[in-house]
C-alpha cells in the first residue's frame, strides 16, 4: 500500500490554515467504483463561529471530525442512520466560549455534542483536588475540571491523506503543554476505507518533557436516538460489572439495559471488568431491540484496561443518550485513581499508543455476528453483578 494523496491543511509552524478543501473519486480514481470525498470547512454564528470541520465520506459511512476541539468525531452517518447523539448543546462550541471551571468544574459540559470526544490528557473524570508539584517544586494543591482540556484544544497540524488502497486518512497534533507542568502532544490519525462501516483511531500521546508525567485517556463514545431506544441493551464479555454509587445501584440488575426517553431521569455509571482474548482484544456492542442497528468498539485492554457505561435515559430534549467508554482508567478523580494504580506513568520523551475501531451494523445478520464474536471472548468465565459500591472501584459510597 503506498500514499497517491497528501495534503498539509493546518501548520502552526508555517502559518498554513486552508479555509476550504475539496477532493473526490473524480479528481482523484482509486480501488473500488464506490464515490468518497473529503471536505473541509469552517462553521459561522453563534458559539460555533470558528470552528473548523472535516468530513470524510467513504461511500458507506461519513463523519465529521473538529479539529478546532481537540479532533473530537462530532457526528457520522452510516448510509441513512446517524451516529452520535441530540445534544442540548446544539452546535460545536469553540473552545474560547468554554469556561472548564464553570459550575464547579463542570464547565466541559458547555461544548459537549460530539458522537466520539477524548477525555484527558493530563486528567480526567469527575472534577476535584489534587496535589501537584509547582514551579518551586513543593507540593500545591489543584483544581481538576471535569475531563481534562483535550478537547477544547485545537491541533496544531492536520494533514489528510489517501492511498492506493482507497484509505482515506486524517492526522492530527495537538499540544496540552504548559511551563512547569504536563507538556504532552496526542497524534491522532483517522482512519477508514473507501466501502467500509467502520473507522480507526490510532492515538500516540508523547510526553514533550525529560522528566516522567502522568496520562488519563478516556474516549466518550455517545449515543442516541436511532440506535438508543426502549428494549435495546449493551452486550460485552464482563468479569463483572459495579455501580459507581448509590444511585446506579439502584438500577445494577438492569445494568445492561436501554430504557425509553424519562423526564428526571439522573445519569447512572457502571464500571466493568472486561475479558479479553488472549492478545487484549476486547469489543463492546450496542444494539437496538430489534437487533438490526448496532455499533461496536473495538480495542484491547493493554491500552484501554478500564470500561464504563454511562446511561442518562432523560428526556429528548435533555440529552437522551448513553456513552460507552474505553479508557486507561475510570472516570472517578485523578487522586483517587492513582491511588488504586490506574494513572499512567510516561518516562521523559516516551510515548504511550492505542487504538480504538468503531463499526456501525444495519442487519440482523451482522449483530447475530458481533454477539457471537463477544460471546467468544466470554467463553465460560463465571461473571460477577455487584450489587455494592467496590472500594477499588469507587469512593462514592
Amino acid at each position: 500500500m503506498s500514499t497517491i494523496f497528501e495534503h498539509t491543511l493546518i501548520d502552526a509552524d508555517t502559518g498554513i490554515s486552508q479555509p476550504t478543501f475539496h477532493l473526490d473519486a473524480s479528481r482523484l480514481p482509486t480501488a473500488g467504483d464506490l464515490s468518497w470525498q473529503i471536505v473541509k470547512y469552517t462553521l459561522r454564528g453563534g458559539l460555533q463561529e470558528g470552528v473548523e470541520v472535516i468530513e470524510i465520506d467513504n461511500g458507506e459511512l461519513s463523519f465529521a471530525i473538529l479539529p478546532t476541539r481537540g479532533m473530537g468525531i462530532w457526528k457520522g452517518w452510516h448510509r441513512d442512520t446517524p451516529l452520535g447523539w441530540n445534544s442540548p448543546v446544539k452546535d460545536p462550541v469553540h473552545p474560547a466560549f468554554v469556561d472548564l471551571n464553570d459550575r464547579g468544574g463542570l464547565g466541559w459540559l458547555k461544548g459537549f455534542n460530539e458522537w466520539i470526544v477524548r477525555c484527558g490528557l493530563d486528567s480526567n473524570g469527575a472534577p476535584g483536588e489534587d496535589v501537584v508539584i509547582d514551579n518551586n517544586g513543593n507540593e500545591a494543591t489543584v483544581f481538576l475540571p471535569l475531563h481534562g482540556k483535550i478537547a477544547n484544544t485545537p491541533a496544531r497540524k492536520v494533514m489528510v491523506s489517501v492511498t492506493d488502497e482507497g484509505v482515506l486518512s486524517v492526522t492530527g497534533e495537538v499540544d496540552e503543554t504548559m511551563m512547569f507542568g504536563p507538556a504532552l502532544r496526542l497524534t491522532t490519525t483517522i482512519t477508514t476505507k473507501i466501502g467500509s462501516n467502520e473507522l480507526t483511531i490510532h492515538d500516540r500521546v508523547t510526553n514533550l518533557n525529560r522528566s516522567p508525567t502522568e496520562l488519563e485517556l478516556l474516549y466518550h463514545c455517545n449515543y442516541g436516538d436511532p440506535l438508543l431506544e426502549q428494549g435495546g441493551r449493551i452486550v460485552a464479555p464482563f468479569k463483572s460489572v459495579s455501580p459507581r454509587d448509590p444511585r446506579a445501584q439502584e438500577g445494577i440488575d438492569e445494568f445492561h439495559c436501554i430504557f425509553k426517553p424519562t423526564n428526571g431521569y439522573v445519569e447512572q455509571c457502571y464500571y466493568y471488568e472486561l475479558a479479553s482474548r488472549p492478545s487484549g482484544a476486547t469489543c463492546v456492542l450496542l444494539r437496538n431491540r430489534a437487533g438490526n442497528l448496532g455499533s461496536a468498539l473495538r480495542f484491547n485492554l493493554n491500552e484501554l484496561p478500564a470500561f464504563t457505561v454511562w446511561k442518562n435515559t432523560g428526556a429528548r430534549e435533555n440529552g437522551y443518550v448513553t456513552g460507552l467508554e474505553p479508557a486507561t482508567n475510570y472516570p472517578n478523580q485523578k487522586r483517587f485513581e492513582r491511588q488504586q494504580g490506574r494513572v499512567v506513568r510516561i518516562a521523559g520523551r516516551g510515548s504511550y499508543d492505542v487504538t480504538l475501531t468503531v463499526g456501525a451494523y444495519a442487519t440482523r445478520a451482522a449483530i447475530r455476528g458481533i454477539e457471537q464474536e463477544i460471546q467468544r471472548i466470554q467463553g465460560r468465565r463465571k461473571t460477577v453483578v455487584n450489587q455494592q459500591l467496590q472500594p477499588h472501584l469507587s469512593d462514592l459510597g
